[in-house]
C-alpha cells in the first residue's frame, strides 16, 4: 500500500497516510478514461445551434421569372439555399451531445486518474486547512508553504465553508467536493490536494453505494412460488378414465404431440338442469326461461319421433303375421331326396 507525506498548512510534515491501493494504485487504463473524457467533453456542449431552412426562410412566395424563354435557369423561389438570404441545406439543428457512459467505465477512469496522479507524486494530503474565517490570503500562503503550483485542485468537505470560501478566488484553484471527484478535472490538474477527512478510500465507496441502494425505493416482492406441486381435485373413475395416457411408447419423442397437456384430471361440465340451487342464490330470470324452453322442445321431439315410429311398428307385426301363415302351409311338388323318382318304360 502506497503512502505520502501528511503535511499541515505551513508545510511541516505530520506522518504518514495510507492510500487505498483500489484507487491509487492501479493501472491506469488510458482507453477507458480517453472513452471518459470525451464522453464528459461533450456532454458539456449545449447544441443549441440552429439554422433555417428553406421552408423556415422568410419571404420567396413567387416564382422569381416564368419557366421558360428567358435564357436563364429555371428558379421556383429566392429562398432555395443556392440563392443568397436563402435557407441552409443540411444545416446544424438544436441536439444533444450527450453519450451514455457505463458507471463501472466512469469509476474506473476515476481510480485510473488518480492512480496516475498518485505514481507522479502529484496528491497532496493536509491534515486540516483550520480556518477559523474565510481569507483567500491564507489559502495562497498555505499553496505556496505546500510548493504547490500550477492547476490545483482542492477536495474540500461540504460544511467546510471558510477553506472553500477561501480558494474560491484563486484562478489556479478547482474546488471539488468528495463526491464530485471526476477524471476530466484530475487529468487537467498538475496536483491535487486532500484532508484527512476526504482522502477516499474503498470503504467509503463502498459505503455510499450502498447508501444509494438503500435510498432507492423498495420494489414489491413477488409471491415466492410452491416447489410442491398442487394436489388434484378428486374426480369420478370415469373422467379419470378419460384422461388417461394415450397409447405409445413414453420414451419416444413421436409420441409427445399426442399426449395431453395437463395429467389431472378434467372437470366435468354440469348440466344446467341437474344444477343444485345453493341457499340463498337467486337464479337468473334468463337461465331459467332457457331452461324451461329446452325441456319444452325435448317434450315436442320426443312426441315427434314417437308418432314416426308408430306405423313402422305396425308394418313389422303385419309382415310378421304373413310369414307366420307362409310357414305354417306345406309347400306342393316340392322337391326332397327322399322321394323316389319314376322313368318311364323302364321296368328294371
Amino acid at each position: 500500500m502506497a503512502a505520502v507525506t501528511l503535511r499541515d498548512t505551513s508545510g511541516a510534515e505530520q506522518g504518514k497516510v495510507d492510500l487505498d491501493d483500489a484507487i491509487f494504485g492501479i493501472e491506469p487504463n488510458e482507453a477507458v478514461m480517453h472513452q471518459v473524457v470525451t464522453a464528459q467533453l461533450a456532454a458539456r456542449r449545449a447544441g443549441t445551434q440552429s439554422t433555417k431552412t428553406r421552408a423556415e426562410v422568410r419571404g420567396g412566395g413567387a416564382k422569381p421569372w416564368k419557366q421558360k424563354g428567358t435564357g436563364r435557369a429555371r428558379q421556383g423561389s429566392i429562398r432555395s439555399p443556392q440563392w443568397r438570404g436563402g435557407g441552409v441545406a443540411l444545416g446544424p439543428k438544436p441536439r444533444s451531445y450527450a453519450q451514455r457512459t457505463p458507471k463501472k467505465m466512469i469509476r474506473l477512469a476515476l481510480r485510473s486518474a488518480l492512480s496516475d496522479r498518485a505514481a507522479d507524486g502529484k496528491v497532496v494530503v493536509v491534515e486540516d486547512w483550520g480556518f477559523s474565517a474565510p481569507s483567500t490570503k491564507q489559502a495562497a500562503a498555505a499553496l505556496a508553504a505546500l510548493e504547490i503550483e500550477g492547476r490545483v485542485v482542492v477536495v474540500v468537505e461540504p460544511d467546510d465553508v471558510a477553506a472553500a470560501k477561501s480558494f474560491r478566488n484563486l484562478p489556479e484553484v478547482h474546488l471539488l467536493e468528495p463526491g464530485e471527484l471526476n477524471a476530466y478535472d484530475i487529468l487537467v490538474a498538475d496536483y491535487v490536494v486532500f484532508t484527512r477527512q476526504s482522502l477516499p478510500t474503498g470503504t467509503d465507496a463502498d459505503a455510499a453505494r450502498e447508501t444509494a441502494k438503500a435510498s432507492r425505493p423498495a420494489r414489491p416482492s413477488r409471491p415466492a412460488r410452491s416447489s410442491a406441486p398442487a394436489e388434484p381435485a378428486p374426480a369420478s373413475v370415469d373422467a379419470a378414465a378419460s384422461t388417461s395416457e394415450p397409447e405409445g411408447d413414453p420414451d419416444m419423442a413421436s409420441d409427445l404431440p399426442n399426449r395431453p397437456k395437463s395429467s389431472g384430471p378434467v372437470a366435468k361440465p354440469v348440466d344446467p338442469a341437474e344444477r343444485v340451487k345453493p341457499a340463498g342464490e337467486k337464479l337468473d330470470p334468463r337461465f331459467e326461461a332457457a331452461r324451461v324452453k329446452a325441456e319444452k322442445e325435448a317434450e315436442v321431439r320426443a312426441k315427434q319421433q314417437a308418432a314416426a315410429d308408430a306405423p313402422d311398428a305396425e308394418d313389422d307385426a303385419d309382415a310378421g303375421d304373413a310369414d307366420d301363415d307362409a310357414a305354417s302351409e306345406k309347400p306342393s311338388g316340392g322337391f326332397s331326396f327322399n322321394q323316389t323318382v319314376e322313368r318311364d318304360g323302364d321296368d328294371s
